[in-house]
């Protein structure tokens, strides 16, 4: 699975409101420097995230932006399908080849890994919170892994998605 610079940078910016403190906010400019990202960037992934809930606003001088939610509530498949471009929709838009549409638009022997993988990808994002990825690299990494070891293997869970 790639994961587009739109997620990563959106999960960036979540990351860097599930930190903060009860009653404090960051406004744009703290979130964008923060990440080294453009403002105009950052004020367009917290208008999609407001948007959908995540995170809301407040404005004036002691205003800024935090979770909606507490981060613990927030998993990685609800962040994912909000900041997501679309890809399985998307595919067989993707790659028509010089024609204008997928010739196997209609039959496609592709398209059940595509959706399969993504179920995969969405399965395993649905048990890891926001509140997970708060802390150093190794300790986020030892988390992940004890996940998957309780989570059944890929080759099962793909065959049961079919």
């Amino acid at each position: 699975m790639k994961v587009s610079a739109q997620e990563e940078y959106g999960l960036r910016c979540l990351l860097q409101l599930a930190q903060l403190g009860e009653g404090e906010f960051l406004t744009l400019a703290q979130i964008a420097e923060r990440e080294g990202i453009s403002v105009a960037n950052a004020g367009k992934l917290l208008w999609i995230l407001n948007k959908a809930g995540l995170v809301f606003s407040i404005r004036g001088t002691k205003g800024g932006y935090r979770l909606a939610h507490p981060a613990s509530e927030i998993y990685l498949s609800d962040i994912i399908k909000v900041l997501d471009e679309d890809v399985i929709a998307g595919h067989c838009k993707s790659y028509t080849g010089v024609l204008d549409s997928c010739v196997h638009t209609g039959d496609c022997g592709i398209r059940p890994v595509i959706v399969g993988l993504h179920e995969v990808v969405q399965q395993a994002l649905s048990g890891i919170t926001l509140a997970q990825l708060i802390g150093t690299e190794e300790k986020v990494d030892q988390m992940l892994h004890q996940i998957q070891r309780a989570q059944p293997r890929f080759e099962t869970t793909f065959r049961r998605a079919n």
